[in-house]
């Protein structure tokens, strides 16, 4: 299996703008990305701009992390810092203003209700998990966890998601992650919040 025969590594500030590219094109045909940005022709390099802000904002915590040959990234914040500071949020919501127009409102009630489910528990968070479509499935999503798992278990500290394809429940399922509830965005689509135990 590929995930088996690439070693897993931190991210690096050199690397943003690979990663940015590849969970770009990830995200494609992500519900939740659809919905943030429907015109399917200019999606890619809106998501590219998103997943490098969310690589610049998540870099700094030391729990963003990659494969050799780039081909996936896992991004991760630690207990207690998954929630943007003003001056982040102030920047994404400017940046992403032109490409949310009239629908920033009903996006901006979306990302209120996913936070407000955040467990009070501390946890770390899987922001963001994506490998390139044509190595998806060979076991890297997986190596790409691993790292952050290991230390919930030795810690004794919970994990948590979103998972926003019905079908990838299967999958953190397998690594211990269970649905803990099923959410319906604002005129949008269904996301799955999920938690892991520690030692799961």
């Amino acid at each position: 299996m590929i995930g088996d025969r690439h070693s897993v590594r931190r991210v690096a500030g050199e690397d943003r703008a690979a990663l940015a590219a590849v969970l770009a094109q990830a995200f494609h045909d992500d519900p939740v990305m659809s919905w943030f940005f429907p015109d399917p022709e200019r999606r890619e390099a809106q998501n590219r701009r998103f997943f490098a802000m969310r690589l610049r904002q998540l870099l700094p915590h030391g729990e963003t992390y990659t494969v050799e040959g780039q081909l996936g990234a896992a991004l991760w914040a630690p207990p207690d810092a998954w929630r943007l500071g003003m001056v982040e949020s102030l920047r994404m919501g400017v940046s992403l203003l032109p490409a949310l127009g009239r629908r920033a409102g009903i996006i901006a009630r979306g990302v209120d209700m996913i936070e407000r489910r955040h467990p009070a528990t501390p946890h770390h968070y899987l922001a963001v998990l994506g490998t390139e479509p044509a190595a998806q499935g060979q076991g890297i999503g997986s190596t790409l966890m691993r790292p952050v798992l290991d230390e919930c278990d030795r810690n004794g500290i919970g994990a948590y998601l979103e998972s926003s394809k019905e079908r990838n429940i299967d999958f953190y399922a397998r690594h211990g992650f269970r649905v803990v509830e099923e959410v319906r965005m604002p005129r949008g689509p269904l996301v799955w919040p999920m938690w892991r135990d520690p030692g799961a």
